[in-house]
């Protein structure tokens, strides 16, 4: 690795003291091995597997994580300012040495969350902020996800029958379990809130017969979807639009939205499922595909900050089950009436999604995403991946249902029949 450039000598003045800190705090690590390398030699933490090993060339690594947390981490990973045997593994380790520190925080983000909600209520993100927010992600290069997904351009966890089944096949069999638990038919037309780059509705379409209106607020997802539905010859049953989900109107029998809710801020929870329910009939359904966060840390992570919030994903907020049934419970008349945790298979879906990125590297390179940018990425998607490991985050699909559905009815068959 060339020399970088800034050297042992020239770390900032508060290296020593983090460097000290930290090691202090490796020394309670539990459930896990920690191997650092660095200038002064080889230190081991904790104790079992699994083992992990880090490599720091620069200790200036120690202050930014000190200060900074898993923003700083992540900077200095894409800055090449160290390296890791195996991310996701480090994710799962400190996790676990962390659970300690993070509990209290989760207390005090709750006592204090209770205390200032009211004026942070007071100044909501504007829909020009969504939007910037969304393009921020999403239109960095329909290129570039066309390298890191697989055919099915499906950018939300998968559900594997087995070890051995590819991403594509994965990924539809998540596709027919919503559309299944929906109950999708030819008689259906469906909304979908956050369109993708059109997988779910031409799935839906082609498969189930519905029509299906669409809706993102990425240019670049909407110029790909609206080619996508003509190239598959559905533009007589999808409809692509590029609006806010505020700006819906119409009546639908069932609605969609997957993985979208990440993008919608905590105080606008409300006016998001207010405005599902009023996109549906009396008796329609609306299937919600989230990343959930765990609800004791709900209140601490919805104000703070982290390596993803800061670099991937600006303005996103990880609802938790409780926030989102609290929500339902204030802003409509919709029940929750099926929930399915897949978070499992979400980890699953990252370490593939990271594996196609990596293994095209130089095409990556030629699309002129830097070393940095590529960097930046596998620390992304690994540290998700050793999040939902250790089910600090999770996946559900939740099926939510207007007061006048009627749930069909499930006869068990007799024994011997």
């Amino acid at each position: 690795m060339a020399e970088l450039p800034v050297s042992w000598m020239g770390a900032t003045a508060g290296t020593p003291v983090a460097t000290g800190f930290l090691r202090f705090m490796a020394t309670h690590l539990r459930g896990g091995t920690l191997v650092v390398v660095d200038g002064t030699g080889t230190h081991r933490f904790g104790d079992g597997g699994p083992e992990v090993t880090m490599t720091v060339h620069d200790p200036v690594v120690y202050w930014d994580t000190l200060r900074q947390g898993s923003v700083g981490l992540g900077r200095d990973y894409a800055d090449g300012l160290w390296d890791c045997d195996d991310l996701p593994t480090l994710t799962r380790v400190l996790n676990r040495g962390l659970r300690p520190v993070t509990a209290v925080q989760d207390r005090v983000g709750q006592v204090v969350g209770t205390s200032t909600d009211w004026l942070r209520r007071l100044r909501p993100p504007s829909k020009h902020v969504d939007r910037n927010n969304i393009q921020a992600h999403y239109d960095v290069s329909n290129e570039f996800f066309e390298l890191m997904l697989d055919e099915t351009m499906m950018y939300s966890s998968a559900l594997f029958a087995e070890p051995g089944v590819d991403l594509a096949t994965a990924q539809r069999a998540k596709l027919d379990r919503l559309c299944t638990k929906l109950g999708l038919g030819p008689e259906d037309h469906v909304v979908e809130i956050g369109t993708g780059w059109g997988g779910f509705a031409c799935h839906a379409a082609a498969r189930y017969g519905c029509r299906v209106t669409t809706t993102t607020i990425s240019d670049a997802q909407f110029r790909y979807a609206s080619k996508r539905v003509v190239e598959e010859g559905l533009a007589d049953l999808v409809t692509v639009r590029n609006s806010d989900y505020r700006d819906l109107d119409g009546t639908y029998d069932k609605l969609v939205s997957i993985e979208m809710i990440e993008a919608v801020d905590w105080r606008q929870h409300d006016t998001f499922f207010a405005t599902c329910a009023g996109l549906l009939h009396d008796r329609g359904l609306m299937a919600l595909q989230a990343i959930t966060v765990e609800d004791r840390s709900f209140e601490r992570a919805k104000n703070g900050t982290d390596f993803v919030r800061e670099y991937i994903f600006p303005g996103g907020c990880l609802p938790s089950l409780e926030a989102i049934t609290r929500s339902l419970r204030r802003a409509t008349p919709m029940l929750v009436v099926d929930v399915e945790d897949i978070g499992r298979h979400y980890a699953e879906t990252l370490r593939r999604w990271d594996e196609r990125v990596t293994a095209r590297a130089d095409a990556v390179t030629a699309l002129g995403l830097d070393t940095r940018f590529q960097r930046l990425w596998h620390f992304y998607l690994c540290y998700c991946e050793g999040a939902f490991l250790e089910r600090h985050i999770s996946d559900v699909q939740m099926v939510l249902a207007m007061p006048d559905w009627e749930a069909p009815l499930s006869v068990r068959e007799a024994p011997g029949t």
